[in-house]
């Protein structure tokens, strides 16, 4: 079964110079990750995102669509990345959440994929 490991952190913690400092260290956590996840055969594909104001969000409603910048709402935390992974069930993709290196105040939301 897939499984979508969905990252995400508070924004204002890449500013500043430690916070540049605190993404190229977290980075390379996740690029660690990511080679033991395709070590294991259950990486399908992942990837950061660009932050919230390269966003473009295209929101419908009953009169038709309208295009605005930035995310679909406003929050604390972005989405900054995800994983896709193969996992055999929900039990083995958490194990994989829980090693995915979240800073303080974020999180890893595991949701399973619907095959159409």
């Amino acid at each position: 079964m897939q499984y979508t490991l969905l990252v995400y952190e508070p924004e204002h913690l890449d500013q500043g110079p430690e916070g540049q400092a605190s993404l190229m260290e977290v980075g390379a956590k996740h690029m660690a990750l990511a080679q033991a996840m395709r070590d294991a055969g259950v990486m399908q594909a992942g990837a950061g995102l660009q932050p919230v104001a390269t966003a473009t969000t295209v929101r419908t409603s009953a009169a038709g669509q309208t295009l605005h910048d930035g995310p679909f709402a406003e929050t604390r935390e972005h989405l900054g990345g995800f994983y896709l992974i193969e996992a055999a069930d929900l039990d083995e993709a958490i194990r994989w959440a829980r090693q995915v290196p979240i800073r303080p105040g974020g999180s890893c939301e595991v949701r399973p994929i619907i095959n159409h």
